[in-house]
């Protein structure tokens, strides 16, 4: 079946994840344990930092999962209506300082508009909380491109279930089949794979390695960059 449409994983994928989150998870780590850097350093190593190289390892808590996963390692103690405090509180300093510190992926905004050129419906799911994911686009100038941007809570079960790849594909009114999922992580793939998606495309820009990747992915690539030249020769075959 052709290839119609395109959902994109962000951080690591559309925007550099460890230039844009470190300061985030760093500040919310200290908020976490004030005046006490040690702890908020093991905060951070918890959360998937590793300290010898300043980057966030794949499929760690902070490179994979969510808000809510994030909360709960770091604040075991909170529940009920604290824990969704600490939550909101979480996701309201992503939407705000994850947007102001993002940093795109080079290339992107031209890989984007040769995808929207070509015809493809181009869509955003990421385990970030939407209004972060919005508000990110947003501040990029890149929001207009997409035509459904989703969070880990715009849908009953996020990555790796597969919600967000069904729930853009009615959107677009296309199959899963006829959709390429790519991203930088074991996630993203897992979700293209349970949700029947077109092509399973990963990406060496974030923080999934290519060992990472290779077993899930049907071809892997540097950079979305690269993206509109594969699914033109894809198209040529």
């Amino acid at each position: 079946m052709a290839l119609r449409a395109v959902l994109f994983d962000k951080d690591g994928t559309l925007i550099d994840f460890d230039r844009t989150w470190y300061p985030v998870m760093a500040r919310l780590a200290a908020e976490a344990a004030p005046d006490d850097p040690a702890r908020a350093a093991e905060l951070l190593h918890s959360g998937g930092l590793d300290p010898a190289t300043g980057r966030f390892r794949a499929g760690s808590v902070i490179a994979a999962g969510t808000i809510d996963e994030t909360v709960d390692l770091w604040h075991p103690s909170l529940s009920g209506a604290r824990r969704q405090a600490m939550i909101d509180h979480f996701n309201h300093a992503c939407a705000t300082e994850g947007a102001a510190c993002a940093v795109a992926i080079p290339g992107l905004s031209g890989a984007l508009d040769a995808l929207r050129d070509a015809g493809y419906p181009l869509g955003v799911a990421t385990n970030d909380g939407h209004a972060s994911a919005v508000a990110t686009l947003d501040r990029l100038g890149f929001l207009d491109r997409f035509s459904l941007v989703m969070g880990y809570d715009s849908v009953p079960d996020p990555k790796p279930a597969p919600d967000q790849l069904h729930r853009f594909a009615g959107h677009v009114g296309l199959a899963a089949s006829e959709v390429v999922m790519i991203g930088d992580n074991v996630h993203d793939l897992q979700m293209a794979r349970a949700g029947g998606a077109g092509l399973a495309v990963g990406v060496l820009s974030g923080t999934g390695s290519r060992r990472d990747l290779e077993g899930l992915a049907d071809l892997i690539i540097d950079s979305v960059a690269q993206l509109p030249h594969v699914l033109e020769d894809l198209g040529r075959k």
